[in-house]
Formats: C-alpha cells, structure tokens, sequence
C-alpha cells in the first residue's frame, strides 16, 4: 500500500474517533456541557501542520476532559533527531495521532488515558495504549479491566497483552516513589510489522477504550463520595502531574 494512503487512512481514523468519543462524553453530560475547540499550527510561519484540542470541563462527570488530535510534519532538530528511529539520513518525519486524558468529579470513577498515533519517518510505526489511575482501590475493577485488554488483545495476537502490559507496568512506574502511576493497562511502540493488521489492531483499541470508559463510568459515577475521599482523588492527581513533569515521554 501506498505511504500516502497509509497516512490519510491513519489520520482520518484518529480524527472519527475524536469526533466519536467528544460525542459519547457530551451524551454522559447530557449534553448540557460542550467541548470547547482549538485549532493550533505547529509553526504559523511554514506549513507544518497542527490540529485541533477539545476540552469540556466543570461537568457533572467529568471534571476536565481533553481530547486531542494532532497532524504534524517537517523535520526533527539535531538533539531530537538522535532519538528517533530512520532518521540516520534524513531528519524529515510526519506524524498523526489522538491523545485522551479524562479527570473525573467523582473519586470513585479513575482517572483514564488513551493515545494511538501513526509516525513516518524513513519507514512508518504504530504507538499508543491506554491506562486506568484509580484514587480509590477496586480489585474488582482492575481485574475486569485487564481481562478486558485481554480479551481485545487476543483477536489479534495471543502475546500481545503480556508484552504490551509489561510494557505498561514499567513505563507508567515512578521510580523516586517505587510506585505505579495507577492499575497498568498496556503499551505498545514501534509497531511495524504488518501494517493492515496493526492499524486494524489500533482501531480495534481505539473502540475498547470508548467502551471501557462508558462502562466503567457506568459502574461508578452513582456511588456516594465525601471530602475525605476527594482530598485521596487530589493527592492521587499530584502523583499524576509528577510521573508527567519528570517521566513522560
């Protein structure tokens, strides 16, 4: 397949999806909170792409909701160049993707994270994955959670959720603390290795993540909660900002 439909299919599918999930959180909100919607230019003086950030914040479920589409080209800098793979004789890159965060109002309900993207540089990769931080612990939750990674992993590779759940538990992980950032999920990179299959494995994810938020804020938004319990869910989220601010890649 051509790179250029690679891109315009990759691109085009993280663009339904943010317009998929902005809808499903307005239809939680009842639609009595809007997203509010940003167009920016990576460099307004070249055609160097941009995208476009939604957030809808003060709602009854979610306290503040961002999700981000992005679609960006031209060529990385010498100290970030090093660090990128097929980049040895050529710097130039193009890159697509949508990024979630979701903090909620109710402590019972986890934080939640979702990323998928699609970069080419000499040659073209898959990244992304998801993960679950609870304020309050639910081994219910974390159990049902990883069985359904599982069970979504599985229709495309058997191996995938331990590697990818490895890869998770040791990404989101705060070394200064000796603690994980939440309850894991997985995490994947670099994948190149058929390029159908993995964009269908990256919707496939893409669709489990919708699912997985609506049902676990289904589960959890009507239980009662109390000043204790938010000040748990504010301490949580300085944990949260930390694993950014230092780890983050």
């Amino acid at each position: 397949m051509d790179e250029i439909i690679k891109k315009k299919l990759a691109k085009n599918w993280f663009k339904i999806l943010q317009d998929m999930i902005c809808f499903d959180i307005e239809e939680i909100e009842n639609n009595k909170k809007k997203f509010i919607s940003n167009n920016w230019e990576r460099n307004k003086k070249k055609d160097e792409g941009g995208g476009e950030y939604r957030i809808l914040e003060n709602g009854k479920v979610f306290e503040k909701v961002g999700v981000n589409f992005s679609e960006v080209y031209g060529k990385f800098s010498k100290g970030f160049r090093n660090k990128m793979p097929g980049t040895n004789s050529d710097p130039s890159f193009w890159a697509s993707g949508i990024s979630i965060v979701m903090h909620m109002k109710n402590p019972h309900v986890p934080a939640m994270h979702f990323n998928t993207r699609y970069i080419y540089t000499s040659y073209g990769w898959f990244g992304g994955g998801m993960d679950v931080t609870p304020c309050i612990e639910d081994r219910n939750l974390k159990k049902w959670f990883h069985r359904e990674l599982r069970l979504s992993c599985n229709r495309h590779n058997k191996n995938y959720y331990k590697k990818y759940k490895k890869k998770c538990d040791e990404y989101f992980y705060l070394p200064h603390r000796n603690e994980t950032r939440g309850i894991g999920g997985i995490f994947f990179d670099y994948k190149k290795e058929n390029w159908e299959k993995d964009f269908s494995f990256v919707r496939d994810i893409g669709l489990t993540f919708k699912r997985i938020f609506r049902e676990i804020i289904n589960k959890k938004n009507n239980k009662k909660w109390n000043n204790k319990e938010k000040e748990i869910q504010y301490f949580k989220r300085g944990r949260y900002v930390e694993f950014n601010l230092l780890y983050d890649r």
